[in-house]
């Protein structure tokens, strides 16, 4: 072999292995160090014609800010959404949720009857309901809570490669305040929450669920263990569902009896440092704070646009601030399959599904394309 061949041959090899070295082993990359979008209030379905209309003309700045609706669960998984939301209101004897006030203010404004918006009964049976506001704002594209799950599981099923779902939690139990009768949400006590672990476990086994224990491992606070590395890599997360809480106020009740979330199944919403701490939601945060609270090992979500407020103007400043951030969950309702008039979108570059976290992995990489 002649220099020239030695030298051209000598090359390639330093390419190959720059190469090798800039692409991290996707396998071995942890939990939290990847990036996905999410959506917020996933499965909002909005008004009905004549319930928007009467809304925009009682409340129109209620009406501007629920004015948007989210595809399918299996639509939105299908497009690159790996985190959803899901708001829960209890209904242990079912039925509570049945008949909404904006029925009636419908009728009593004179306009049409819109859509039954429960034609299978579905909220007669006890369990958890999938509401944004009672009374309100009430129609989902899932429904109850264990159906939404069971949708999730099934495509989770049918793509068991795919990087971890997140499934955020939001509790409802602050009463609404209307000049007419509304329904009073129950509160989520301790107890409420071991139904809620219940329901959650005749949908997903344990094993298909990164737990608080599985993160927690050797170490007495989770703080401690995200610190230290205690996310599960890719490869032993793929295919499995990750339980968040929205509601920082729900925490303690949740937490009783099981310190540092011993035997739970939802990561809480957490203050950075306490026993519980591997998940904090920061929606308001800067990008550098949230930058920071990445650096110390826990999973963030923020939220990339609110009230349709960027949607309408197509302000991207805070979502592209965010994609630097190295946030995990960036959450918006406008994914690109249902983007704004404006042309507001919230997604990754090339709309992929998940890629290495900007912060924590020197060197870019896709992790996941959708479709696969």
């Amino acid at each position: 072999m002649n220099r020239l061949m030695l030298t051209l041959f000598a090359l390639l090899v330093l390419l190959a292995d720059k190469a090798a070295t800039a692409q991290p082993a996707l396998d071995d990359l942890k939990l939290n160090q990847i990036q996905v979008i999410g959506t917020h209030n996933s499965y909002h379905g909005g008004f009905a014609p004549n319930e928007g209309e009467l809304m925009k003309k009682l409340k129109p700045e209620i009406y501007a800010a629920f004015d948007y609706r989210h595809s399918p669960l299996p639509k939105q998984l299908d497009a690159g959404i790996r985190q959803i939301e899901l708001d829960i209101y209890a209904d242990p004897e079912g039925g509570r949720y049945r008949h909404p006030a904006m029925l009636d203010m419908v009728a009593k404004a004179g306009l049409p009857a819109d859509p039954e918006f429960d034609p299978g009964h579905l909220m007669e049976a006890p369990g958890f309901k999938v509401i944004h506001v009672e009374d309100i704002d009430y129609r989902s594209n899932c429904q109850p809570f264990a159906a939404c799950l069971r949708l999730v599981r099934d495509w989770s099923a049918a793509h068991p490669d795919h990087v971890p779902l997140f499934i955020l939690i939001e509790t409802k139990e602050t009463p609404l305040k209307l000049d007419v009768p509304t329904v009073a949400p129950l509160p989520f006590t301790s107890a409420v929450f071991d139904s809620l672990d219940r329901e959650i476990l005749s949908v997903f086994p344990r094993g298909a669920i990164v737990t608080p224990d599985e993160v927690r491992g050797k170490y007495a606070s989770l703080s401690d263990a995200v610190a230290h590395g205690g996310w599960p890599t890719l490869k032993q997360a793929r295919g499995k569902v990750v339980f968040l809480m929205d509601q920082k106020k729900a925490g303690p009740a949740y937490l009783d009896g099981h310190p540092a979330l011993k035997g739970r199944l939802i990561f809480t919403n957490a203050d950075p440092g306490a026993a519980d701490a591997a998940f904090v939601e920061d929606n308001e945060g800067s990008a550098a704070e949230i930058e920071s609270l990445v650096r110390r090992g826990y999973v963030v979500r923020a939220r990339a646009d609110e009230n349709t407020k960027e949607a309408r103007t197509n302000d991207t400043k805070r979502r592209d601030e965010l994609l630097g951030s190295g946030a995990q969950f960036i959450s918006t309702d406008y994914p690109w399959i249902e983007r704004a008039e404006t042309g507001y979108e919230v997604a990754l570059p090339d709309r992929i599904a998940a890629r290495c976290n900007p912060v924590l992995v020197s060197a870019g990489c896709v992790i996941e394309r959708i479709g696969k």
